[in-house]
Order: C-alpha cells, then sequence, then structure tokens
C-alpha cells in the first residue's frame, strides 16, 4: 500500500542550500555554475505552467530578502563567472547582427544549423547556454515582468571594487571593442551622408567617443575611483549619437532609407545601449539603469535560444525594410483618417469622385470582354483599364475605399511603438483611433457606392440607346449578377484575393517612393547631362518633381490595376479558379447585370442577396488588405499583442459606449 501513498514533496534547491551551506560551494569556476544552473532550475516554471512565472520569482525574492546570506552566494556565484569568463562576446557579438550583411549572415547560420559552432569554455555566453539550456528559456524570461526582474537585480547589486579589476579590465576591453565598431559605422556612407550638419567647431561625435574612450581606458589604469567626468562627458557624446541616429529617421520620409541604412541604425542602436550599460557599471557615479540591464539580459538569452533559428533571423532581416516601407504607408494613412465633420464631408465628396471615375472602369471593362482575345492580351487591356481608373483617381484626389486599410493599418500600429512611444501606450486613444478609422472606411464606401450603382446603371442605358443593343443581356447579364453572389460563387473568397492584391500593391507603392527618395532620382533627373541639350532647365526641374512626388503612387497603381486585370485571366491559362472581386467594380457590374435583365425579371430576394454579397465583398476587401498591412506594421515594429490583452476589450467597450462614433465624428470633435 505504500507505492499508493503520496510521495513526499522534494526540497526546493534554495531550501536545501539554506539548511547546508557547506556542501554546495561556490569557491571555483565551475562549483560557482553548478549553483547557478541549480538555482535558476528552481526558478523554471514546468512548461505547462509558464503563466506563472512572474509569481515564482515574487516568491523567490520574498525568499532572497529574508535570507542575506543566501543572497550573498548569489552575488558571488555569479562574480566569479564574470572575472572569470570573456564579456567581450556576449557585450560586442550576441544579439547583434553582423555588419557582414544579410545573405553572408544567413549563411553562416545555415551551416551552424547543421554543425554547430564550438563554443569557448572561457566566453560568458558558455555560461549563458548552460545555465539557460532549454530552447524555450527565453519564453519563462520574458513572461516575468519588467518591474519584478529590477526587483530580483536591486537585490543582487554589487560595487566594482579593487579587487575586480579582471572584471573592470573585461568590462573596459568590450567597451572598446563597442567603441571601435560604432566609430566604423558611423563612417559609413550611408549615416555620415544622412546625419545632421554639424556646427562650426563641432567635432564628429562618431569620433569624439573613441577619444573620449582612450582617455577613460588610461584613467582605469591610473586612477580607477575618479572616473564620473571621463564617464560623464561619454555619456552624453553617446546621448549626442543617439540624436543623430533619430535625426536620421526622423528625414527618412524626406530623403527615403535602404535595406544597408535600415541596419546599420539597428546595429548602432544596439552597440550604444550596450556601451551605455557598460559605462552604468565602471564609472563609480554611484548610478546604474537595471532596467535597461534587464533588458539586455532578457535579450541574451532570447538571442543565446534562438542563434540558430533561420526563421527568426529572416523575420528579423525582413523587419528592417518591412518597417520603413510600413512607416511610409503610416504617414500617408493619416490623410485617411478623418477627425472633424469638415474631414468626414471632404472623404464622402472625394469617395463620390472616386466612384465616378469606377463607372467609366465599369463599363469599358464591359466592353473590352465583348472583344475576342486571346486570355493573355484580355487580361493585358483590362489591366491597363484598371491602371488607367486608379491612376486618374489618385491624381484627382479622388478616393477609392478599398485602398484606405493598407494605409490606415500602420498608422495605428504607431500607438503601440515602443520605439515611438516611451510609455505605455493609451488604449483609450487607441480605440478612438480606431473608431475614426472604421468611420472613414465607411465614408469612403457611402461615398463610393452611392455614385457607382446609379451611375453604371445610366452608362448602360447610355450604351443601349447609342449602340442599339444592351451591354450584355440574358444569360450574359445573369452571370453578373450570380459572380457577385455569395452563396453561388466564391466571390467572398475571391473578394480576399483582391485584399491581398490591394496589400501588395502598397508595398510596391512605399517601396518604390522609398527608392526614388533614397536616390535623390529628382535631383540626378534635374542635372542629368544627357537632357541639358534637349530640354529646358524649367522642364527638367518639373519632371524631377513630379517624378519624386508621384513614382510611388504611378507604381502602387498600375501594379494593383495588373494584379486585378490578370488575375482571372491567369487562373483561366492554368486551369485553376483564381479570380478577384472589388466592391466598387462588383456593384458597377451588378448595376450592368441588372440593366440588362431588368428589375421585373430579377426575384426580390435574389436582388438583395447579391446586394449584400457586394457589401460582403467590400467587408472581406477590407479584412483582408487591413490585417495583412496591420501584421506587417506591428511585426516589423517588433511588438508583441500579447502584451495589450485588454486591447479588444477596450475597443469593444467604446463600441457599446459610443457606437455611432464608428459611424459619424461627434458634434465638436478635434483634431488632437
Amino acid at each position: 500500500m505504500n507505492l499508493f501513498k503520496r510521495q513526499k514533496k522534494e526540497k526546493r534547491f534554495c531550501e536545501k542550500v539554506l539548511e547546508d551551506e557547506a556542501a554546495y560551494a561556490i569557491g571555483t569556476k565551475e562549483e560557482s555554475l553548478h549553483f547557478l544552473i541549480a538555482f535558476f532550475e528552481d526558478l523554471r516554471p514546468p512548461k505547462k505552467e509558464l503563466h506563472l512565472a512572474d509569481t515564482r520569482m515574487k516568491e523567490m525574492i520574498l525568499l532572497l530578502e529574508a535570507h542575506p546570506a543566501l543572497v550573498a552566494r548569489l552575488q558571488q556565484a555569479i562574480l566569479v563567472q564574470l572575472i572569470n569568463a570573456r564579456l567581450e562576446v556576449a557585450f560586442t557579438e550576441s544579439g547583434i547582427p553582423l555588419s557582414s550583411g544579410f545573405w553572408d549572415e544567413l549563411i553562416s547560420k545555415l551551416k551552424h544549423k547543421v554543425l554547430p559552432k564550438e563554443q569557448d569554455k572561457d566566453d560568458f555566453v558558455y555560461v549563458l547556454d548552460r545555465v539557460f539550456y532549454k530552447k524555450n528559456d527565453h519564453v519563462w524570461i520574458e513572461a516575468i515582468r519588467r518591474s519584478t526582474w529590477i526587483s530580483f537585480f536591486e537585490l543582487l547589486q554589487f560595487t566594482l571594487q579593487a579587487r575586480d579589476q579582471r572584471l573592470t579590465q573585461h568590462l573596459t576591453d568590450a567597451l572598446t571593442v563597442l567603441s571601435f565598431q560604432v566609430a566604423n559605422n558611423g563612417l559609413e556612407k550611408e549615416i555620415a551622408d544622412y546625419i545632421a550638419p554639424f556646427r562650426e567647431g563641432q567635432e564628429n561625435p562618431f569620433l569624439l567617443q573613441s577619444r573620449l574612450l582612450h582617455e577613460l581606458q588610461q584613467q582605469v589604469k591610473n586612477d580607477p575611483y575618479n572616473m564620473r567626468e571621463v564617464g560623464s562627458r561619454l555619456k552624453s557624446v553617446l546621448f549626442e549619437i543617439e540624436n543623430e541616429c533619430y535625426y536620421i529617421r526622423q528625414h527618412q520620409d524626406q530623403r527615403g532609407t535602404s535595406i544597408r541604412q535600415s541596419y546599420l541604425l539597428l546595429i548602432l542602436g544596439a552597440r550604444i545601449e550596450r556601451m551605455q550599460i557598460l559605462l552604468d557599471t565602471i564609472d563609480n557615479d554611484d548610478h546604474f539603469d537595471i532596467g535597461r540591464f534587464v533588458d539586455l539580459f532578457k535579450l541574451l538569452v532570447r538571442n543565446e535560444n534562438l542563434k540558430n533559428s533561420i526563421r527568426q533571423f529572416i523575420s528579423q532581416g525582413v523587419g528592417y525594410i518591412a518597417y520603413q516601407i510600413a512607416e511610409h504607408k503610416g504617414q500617408k494613412g493619416g490623410k485617411y483618417i478623418t477627425t472633424t465633420r469638415r474631414d468626414y464631408l471632404n472623404m464622402l465628396v472625394s469617395a463620390m469622385w472616386g466612384g465616378l471615375i469606377i463607372c467609366f472602369v465599369a463599363i469599358t471593362k464591359n466592353i473590352l470582354a465583348k472583344l475576342h482575345y486571346a486570355y493573355f492580351w484580355q487580361g493585358f487591356w483590362y489591366s491597363v483599364n484598371y491602371s488607367a481608373g486608379f491612376v486618374l483617381i489618385d491624381q484627382t484626389g479622388s478616393t477609392l475605399a478599398t485602398k484606405q486599410p493598407a494605409f490606415t493599418a500602420n498608422a495605428v500600429a504607431v500607438s503601440l511603438d515602443s520605439k515611438k512611444n516611451n510609455e505605455q501606450p493609451d488604449l483609450q486613444s487607441l480605440a478612438l483611433t480606431v473608431a475614426r478609422v472604421f468611420r472613414s472606411q465607411t465614408a469612403s464606401f457611402i461615398g463610393n457606392l452611392i455614385i457607382v450603382f446609379p451611375g453604371t446603371y445610366l452608362l448602360a442605358w447610355g450604351y443601349h440607346k447609342i449602340m442599339g443593343t444592351k451591354l450584355v443581356a440574358g444569360k450574359a447579364a445573369f452571370m453578373l449578377l450570380q459572380e457577385q453572389h455569395p452563396f453561388q460563387s466564391l466571390s467572398l473568397l475571391y473578394a480576399c484575393n483582391t485584399g491581398v492584391f490591394l496589400f501588395l500593391s502598397g508595398i510596391i507603392a512605399g517601396y518604390v517612393q522609398n527608392k526614388i527618395r533614397f536616390g535623390n532620382i529628382g535631383a540626378r533627373l534635374a542635372h542629368h547631362p544627357g537632357l541639358h541639350a534637349h530640354t529646358s532647365v524649367a522642364r527638367r526641374r518639373w519632371w524631377a518633381g513630379f517624378i519624386e512626388k508621384n513614382a510611388g503612387a504611378y507604381a502602387g497603381n498600375i501594379s494593383l490595376g495588373f494584379f486585378l486585370g490578370m488575375a482571372a485571366n491567369m487562373g483561366k491559362i492554368f486551369g485553376i479558379p483564381f479570380d478577384i472581386r472589388h466592391i466598387t467594380i462588383s456593384s458597377g457590374n451588378m448595376a450592368i447585370g441588372i440593366y440588362g435583365l431588368g428589375f421585373e425579371h430579377i426575384p426580390a430576394r435574389y436582388l438583395v442577396t447579391v446586394f449584400l454579397g457586394v457589401l460582403g465583398i467590400g467587408f472581406f476587401n477590407f479584412l483582408a488588405s487591413f490585417s495583412l498591412a496591420f501584421i506587417v506594421a506591428v511585426r516589423s515594429r517588433g511588438i508583441q499583442l500579447r502584451r495589450y490583452p485588454e486591447l479588444i476589450r477596450v475597443i469593444i467597450r467604446h463600441f457599446f459606449r459610443k457606437p455611432l462614433t464608428f459611424i459619424v465624428p461627434p458634434k465638436g470633435e478635434t483634431v488632437q
């Protein structure tokens, strides 16, 4: 029967240490490492209890506070590892992409995935790998709140005394490597040509920090207790470099960016952050930013757990350029979000003009369908028709409803961006932004549809009167209605295809506009030697300004036109059910089909179902486009939505409290 008795609960590691300290020696490097492995093994929650990680850490903090002797042993174990390990790799390489470039590092990771890199036992990275040896350790470490980690490390604070000269030297060596790397990055063309112009007599901060570090090294050798002045000056210069990086990012909308520039800015930010942590540790100014250290600690563990993860690396690498493209879309997205009633009415009128243009696009497309071209050429002329319509809408300042989500999604994501918000985001303000986006989308839908349906119907009537025959009739007219029916066709699935194409065209527009600005194409065209003999200065400047301003929009509109125009015919060529449905064009086709059959020949129930199908097409156009754009914007910014579990609740609460704000602007609302 003893087999069925509850087994006695095994004591935790810390309890064993308190009972018999002599049994857990920490004098040597290996002994202290085993102590740390056992300590964090005790802290690590079971896989099914990751949500309790923060609670376990708080319990551990209470235990440490009650037993100072345990704190002292933990401090000593960490100090032994720091003194006897090289810190350079942990601070200068771990978690920082290599300057060699994206493809070189990807190939390196693929090789190490097959045959892991041999670890140097003298590196501190080896210690991290031994202590946090499970591949998902970063998950429970990140599940512990930042404030809880700060409380834990506050208990373990220790000052660097003369006896810690080896540790001081390790930290200084790591600081030196980082300093040289920062100076080198600052002299790269992608950085040096884009920083703010220097004032007269001002020294390049990237070079100045290297000179100040040399002074700090001399101070460490001669008078290690009096480094505050040099350390303070070096911190000021590092802050100045951060401002230079911020200046470059702030002007990327006007000057564009490249993958390499984004890559260098990311590397610079990481290196400066680590230099500040190292300075905090060795400058003896009695101030240490534990929060910054906690962020680095979590990053190091995460990086070591995922150092050979191909998926993680590709996601991060693609995120650099996606962030800049998303930024371009977010800046443009602001004009699609209405705040005041005047803005709302302007959006409505703009959408009505857009609807008028779509009337002619829908009619032209159906006229082209009567011409019997080969599939490819038929798709080509459909594409030219769509592209011309979309370009005309853009150039006249009109609005096409479904083009908004790809731009407005990023404007919403900005509210959650830790890179731009030093504090926690105001979720209530975010809910207000979502309401503004929703009502702006509603206004554009209404504006498009109230013109497209009657306008296309009127043009179909005009075609009939002029040509003496209906544009479509009989079976062809019925097919136009059936293609919009939500149950008798795949219209809702095809609407999602359109949403994907809307998203892709937004990406293309952002990418091209960015390239035009970063490559300074406008100025290069204006001064092109080949154009001097045949073109006046004024004409060259006009062309340069036009291309600089409109190239991205043209690329996005033309690509969208070809995506939509070629989709159905590519499906026919390959024999697969592939097509698109766009709410405004579907509305126009519905009007043409109704005129072809006549209202009296269409059952009212069927007509209502088709109309609801058109609205459903619009919904899925919006949902697919917005979702993809929002995911890219969020992931490229490193935002983790699980940190904001109350986000959806706040938005729903705002909807039930003020539902009309999702349809029309409240009276008296102004721009904030």
